[in-house]
């Protein structure tokens, strides 16, 4: 859902870029319907959640129980149709103060609201899905009740334009869905993977502590992520390809900086910060073995989300998906896959061969950008903004 959002990224920046700034809630109300159109194609997973994970072989008391979370959690899910376009909507105005203060109070009420119905009333598991629903569509319908109220630029009333062009629209959707997909699963199936060694208990465990760690750091880059795209995308819809290529520099650089930082920090107490999440000993000591491989991987992903906006600014998610597709699934995980098993590495050998495959993206990706004709950008960028605003077609009946 949120990967098919950031195609707002690249469409809403643009044209913002460009001043067509009534355009924006046209994009906004098109990626609502394709968004909700999707949460009933992806509705069977929450419904059937329980058998599909006892056929992937987890215990089925733990199955059951995260079964019927995820249906109670199911209203949650809609409210993705409304909250990520409202997001990136905001966000291509840079308008992402209101956003931090909308998170920020939707997580303190979250927070008595799980207290109330979860240590008060008793509620349990159900009180946390309750929680959760409420937070969703509290913040999904406070985000739209600013763009209605306070963005009359932006927002023009409701259009039968939204239903123009839909499939278009839908086609970048799924590009940029594919692109965030393959590169957020890609180090999800390494704890999968792990799950399958002999005696995996530690294994799983010390790796879990480490992505724990890495996802602190891949938060903040996620939102390094979606500052360049919008960034880049205003740059292009303007016409300043010199300010998209320095942008890019400039983040790129800055990111690298607070990867190594990072990467320092977890090497210099690679014997201690497991105290944060385990009193066993021998965790730890897994911990500590892993150190290495996570300060790596930290340094990885503070360029590569910034790439990866880079791309969803420029308009190319599609390169970018067959580019993930190739490093990390035909390359990385069958690396990393013959280390950790036939190699006798163990998670080490798994995790290895995945660097491999995320050190080779990164480094396509740097190619790509470093031979990027910006001005050409700039011009296809103008192209698209012709498509989408029916430029084209007037020009054409002309």
């Amino acid at each position: 859902m949120l990967g098919m959002a950031s195609a707002l990224e690249t469409l809403c920046g643009q044209a913002f870029g460009a001043g067509q700034v009534e355009m924006l809630g046209i994009y906004m109300q098109r990626s609502i319907l394709i968004l909700f159109s999707s949460c009933f194609l992806i509705l069977p997973l929450y419904l059937y959640s329980a058998p599909i994970l006892i056929l992937l072989g987890q215990e089925r008391d733990i199955a059951e129980l995260a079964g019927v979370f995820t249906i109670q959690s199911i209203p949650q899910l809609f409210s993705l149709a409304i909250n990520f376009p409202a997001q990136k909507f905001l966000q291509a105005q840079s308008k992402v103060g209101i956003l931090a203060w909308l998170g920020f109070i939707f997580l303190i009420i979250h927070i008595l609201t799980l207290i109330l119905f979860i240590k008060v009333l008793g509620w349990g598991t159900a009180g946390a899905a309750a929680a959760y629903d409420i937070s969703a569509w509290g913040i999904a319908l406070a985000q739209m009740v600013y763009v209605v109220g306070w963005c009359k630029e932006g927002w023009k009333g409701l259009s039968w334009l939204a239903f123009k062009d839909l499939w278009g629209f839908m086609k970048l959707s799924f590009a940029s869905a594919i692109m965030l997909c393959l590169e957020v699963w890609y180090f999800m199936t390494l704890i999968v993977l792990t799950g399958h060694l002999d005696n995996p208990v530690i294994a799983i465990g010390s790796l879990s502590i480490c992505m724990n760690v890495n996802g602190w750091e891949g938060i903040l880059f996620i939102g390094v992520n979606a500052a360049v795209s919008v960034r880049v995308s205003n740059a292009l819809g303007s016409g300043h390809p010199r300010a998209a290529k320095y942008s890019v520099v400039v983040t790129v650089v800055e990111s690298l900086i607070i990867g190594v930082v990072s990467a320092c920090i977890i090497l210099v107490t690679k014997d201690h910060f497991a105290i944060i999440f385990t009193d066993s000993i021998e965790m730890q000591k897994a911990v500590s073995t892993l150190a290495p491989l996570l300060g790596i991987t930290m340094i990885l992903n503070s360029v590569q989300p910034v790439l990866s906006g880079v791309a969803v600014g420029g308009g190319w998610q599609g390169l970018v998906a067959y580019i993930n597709l190739f490093c990390y699934y035909i390359m990385g995980l069958p690396l990393g896959f013959y280390l950790g098993y036939k190699g006798g590495y163990r998670v080490q050998g798994i995790w290895v061969g995945m660097i491999c495959g995320t050190v080779l993206q990164t480094a396509i990706l740097i190619y790509i950008i470093c031979k990027t004709n910006w001005n050409k950008e700039v011009e296809q960028a103008s192209e698209r903004m012709k498509q989408w605003t029916g430029q084209e077609s007037e020009m054409s009946n002309m």
